[in-house]
């Protein structure tokens, strides 16, 4: 990369990694997750319409993956020559991979939104120029969805090796990072996506779809719950330098953070929303949209945690 390319280390007290950063990779994060499910679920079910999750999916996973870039941008020394990034690369640097994949994601991204939109595209006047758009490309919307869904789900990996190469930090530097970061973008890009698909597609909120979705969270949640397990017992158990980051779990404010938001909020409520209120209320558009709520804030925890604590117990 070239030498006026460095992330700042002013916005967040020294840190190398500060909150600009945290914020990138919850929206990536997100981003990816939904349109991965979306994705999966049409090649699954061979559907041919445009349904409310996938509208809703392509269009959080547009929205949030251009929120994602400003941050990153932002997060630059000189933000204005961001170009730079977009012309020299070095294949042998993970941040220089990762802007390759997300150079073509965001092109594709904003095309499958547009397939998946082209009700509402065609039905606004003000976007008419982009049916011809449509008309012309349509042959390539195929493989244009499954080269997408290869990147989404790079995406989400992508921002777990991003940091998982830093060596001096026990707990980010894990091979358990990377999966870690598909799951819980899974996770809280399915909340996200099927909030709006419901708020805004008026999609049946037991629809089956919406069902197959719901049902796919534990599975979800299981996984991501055995990795930040492996990540605390590989730390525990490791060397001097490892149970030095361990501390991250059970003192100070990060473990405060990783209990009350990660776990408390992030698995305890959607639990608790589903499993120990009534079936009526279980059942309710309230504790589906407190359930979302509850997991898109234990992933912004979960990356605020692994970002800060893991840089805090260095070695």
């Amino acid at each position: 990369m070239d030498g006026t390319i460095e992330f700042t280390m002013g916005l967040s007290e020294g840190y190398a990694w500060p909150w600009p950063i945290a914020v990138y990779l919850f929206f990536a994060g997100i981003s990816g997750g939904a349109l991965t499910l979306a994705l999966c679920l049409r090649f699954f079910k061979g559907q041919t319409e445009n349904t409310p999750f996938l509208k809703a999916a392509s269009l959080v996973s547009l929205v949030t993956i251009a929120l994602g870039m400003i941050c990153l941008v932002f997060d630059l020394t000189n933000p204005l020559f961001f170009w730079k990034m977009l012309v020299f690369y070095n294949l042998n640097s993970v941040m220089s991979i990762g802007v390759i994949a997300l150079s073509a994601y965001i092109p594709l991204v904003a095309l499958v939104a547009l397939f998946a939109l082209e009700e509402e595209v065609r039905a606004i006047k003000q976007l008419q120029f982009l049916v011809p758009v449509l008309d012309a490309l349509r042959k390539f919307r195929s493989p244009a969805e499954k080269l997408t869904l290869v990147l989404a789900l790079s995406v989400c990996a992508y921002t777990g090796f991003l940091i998982s190469a830093l060596i001096r930090f026990p707990l980010i530097n894990t091979s358990v990072l990377p999966a870690l970061f598909v799951a819980s973008g899974l996770s809280a890009g399915g909340a996200a996506a099927k909030m709006l698909a419901v708020g805004m597609f008026k999609e049946d909120l037991h629809s089956s779809e919406m069902k197959l979705l719901h049902g796919a969270e534990w599975p979800i949640m299981f996984f991501e719950a055995l990795f930040i397990f492996m990540i605390a017992i590989s730390l525990m158990t490791g060397n001097a330098g490892a149970q030095y980051a361990f501390s991250a779990f059970v003192e100070g404010t990060w473990a405060t953070l990783f209990w009350v938001g990660v776990v408390g909020i992030g698995f305890g409520g959607p639990l608790l929303l589903n499993f120990a209120t009534g079936k009526t209320f279980s059942h309710s558009a309230q504790a589906f949209y407190m359930s979302g709520v509850c997991a898109l804030s234990g992933m912004m925890c979960l990356r605020m945690f692994v970002l800060y604590a893991g840089q805090y117990y260095a070695i």
